[in-house]
C-alpha cells in the first residue's frame, strides 16, 4: 500500500524525529569514547602499566584541583607541579577534606591542557576511576600516577609541549547504598 501526500509527510517527520533522537541519545557516549581514544579535548589515556621508554628530556606537570559549585569538601594539589623525565612514572598526591556534618560522596572529572598533550598523558592509576566518599570530618590524601609517553618528542605538535597542567573537578554524586543509611542518621548540614 502506498502512502499518500500527507501520510507520507507524517511518516517522514516522525522517522526524522525518531533519527535525530537516537543521535542525540548515543553523541554523549560516543563523544566520551573519541577523546579518551584521542586525546581530543585534553582527555587523558589510561594505561595498565608504564613506559618502558625513560627519555632524558623533562616535562614539567602542573596541578588543579577545583569544586563545582555544589560540592561541599575542601579539595587541591598538595604538590602545584613536578618536573618529570618523558616516559617517567610520576606519582602526586591530591587531598580531600569534608568539613560538614554528612558523608559526601564524589567524582572527578579530569582533562590536561594544552589539548594537544591529552594524547601522551597517559594514566596508570587514578582515584578519579572510581567515585570517593568522605564521611564527616574525614580528610584524604588520593594518588594519581602517570607518565608521559615518549612519541611526544616526535609528534608534530607535541614537540613544543614543555608544561603540562593536570586538571580535576569534583563533583557531589549520590551516596552508595551502603551509606545512605549513615546519612540519616547524621543531623542536617545547613550549608
Amino acid at each position: 500500500m502506498a502512502l499518500s501526500g500527507p501520510q507520507k509527510t507524517v511518516f517522514q517527520t516522525v522517522g526524522v524525529v525518531v533519527m535525530m533522537g537516537g543521535l542525540a541519545w548515543a553523541s554523549v557516549p560516543f563523544y566520551d569514547w573519541f577523546c579518551r581514544v584521542t586525546g581530543f579535548g585534553g582527555v587523558p589515556g589510561v594505561s595498565a602499566v608504564a613506559s618502558d621508554d625513560v627519555l632524558e628530556q623533562t616535562v614539567k606537570i602542573r596541578f588543579d584541583g577545583s569544586l563545582n559549585n555544589h560540592m561541599g569538601w575542601e579539595f587541591k594539589p598538595v604538590q602545584r607541579e613536578m618536573e618529570v623525565r618523558i616516559g617517567e612514572t610520576g606519582l602526586a598526591f591530591y587531598e580531600a577534606y569534608n568539613p560538614t556534618s554528612r558523608p559526601i560522596a564524589g567524582q572527578a572529572s579530569y582533562n590536561v591542557t594544552p589539548y594537544q598533550a591529552g594524547a601522551f598523558f597517559q594514566k596508570i592509576d587514578c582515584f578519579c576511576f572510581e567515585e570517593q566518599v568522605l564521611a564527616p570530618g574525614e580528610r584524604v590524601q588520593m594518588p594519581v600516577s602517570f607518565y608521559v609517553d615518549p612519541e611526544i618528542v616526535d609528534d608534530r605538535e607535541g614537540q613544543y609541549i614543555h608544561t603540562i597542567t593536570l586538571s580535576y573537578t569534583f563533583y557531589e554524586i549520590d551516596l552508595p547504598e551502603g551509606y545512605a543509611a549513615l546519612e540519616t542518621d547524621q543531623p542536617t548540614d545547613l550549608n
